[in-house]
């Protein structure tokens, strides 16, 4: 099942995608998926990013060819990092290149979304606290990542979180292909069987490290083949049994 986060008539409601058409719920995902009688057309209505999360957190270096880009040793405990909440954007929103940078990458990964609070679980029931899956493009200021010699800034610019365009709720995260094109040509080419931790060791280890709260999102690392974006560049992250979260980059005062 696909869940959807959709903005129609002044209404911000959450909703299930089926093919060109949304059935609206009652309340949110998070609690209870009941459907409503309301229904709408994809083409009338605008997707949002499908959760709010109180932040993200995201996994450095969890790719082998990522790792062996970037001449970087395998970690030997997952490398987590911090987005804020203000980060976020959903599909079709634009990026927004910051002008303090003169390089801004890529990064497409699969999003994992909490369902409930989870302190200090096991890999055997961790994704039992899971509501679902999602694309997700860790935008990254490469050349600032690489001068601060920590990520904060480099990561955590307003935009540089997309996630979208839903959450599928039916997926086996061990074996799921996580592409990347820009312009239409495909950049990134991965799969999460080359996770070096899988995404039930990820959630045990962060929920070891703080509280994970409903809509709160893990972003489990990249495979190789990062690259840099431009102004006006568009950008697909795609997970064929997701869907395809699109961007468009944009300058500071736009496209």
């Amino acid at each position: 099942m696909k869940t959807v986060r959709f903005a129609s008539d002044r209404r911000t409601r959450y909703g299930i995608l089926n093919g060109d058409s949304i059935q609206a719920i009652h309340g949110n995902p998070f609690r209870y998926i009941r459907p409503s009688s309301e229904r709408y057309r994809l083409s009338d209505v605008r997707l949002l990013a499908p959760c709010l999360p109180s932040k993200i957190v995201a996994v450095g270096l969890n790719y082998r060819s990522h790792a062996e880009e970037l001449g970087s040793p395998i970690p030997e405990a997952p490398l987590i990092f911090l987005k804020p909440s203000t980060s976020v954007i959903g599909p079709e929103d634009d990026i927004v290149y910051p002008p303090v940078s003169n390089r801004v990458d890529y990064e497409g990964e699969l999003g994992v979304v909490m369902k409930k609070k989870a302190r200090q679980v096991s890999s055997e029931e961790a994704l039992d606290y899971v509501l679902g899956y999602t694309c997700f493009n860790d935008v990254t200021a490469r050349d600032l990542q690489n001068r601060d010699g920590q990520w904060t800034r480099a990561k955590g610019f307003d935009t540089f979180a997309a996630l979208g365009p839903c959450i599928e709720t039916e997926l086996d995260p061990t074996s799921v292909p996580v592409e990347t094109y820009l312009n239409g040509e495909l950049k990134q080419q991965g799969n999460t069987n080359d996770l070096i931790y899988s995404v039930a060791e990820i959630i045990s280890f962060v929920s070891g490290v703080m509280t994970l709260l409903p809509g709160d999102v893990i972003a489990t690392g990249t495979p190789g083949g990062i690259g840099p974006m431009s102004v006006g560049d568009t950008v697909e992250i795609r997970i064929a049994p997701i869907g395809i979260l699109w961007n468009c980059v944009a300058g500071s005062s736009g496209r």
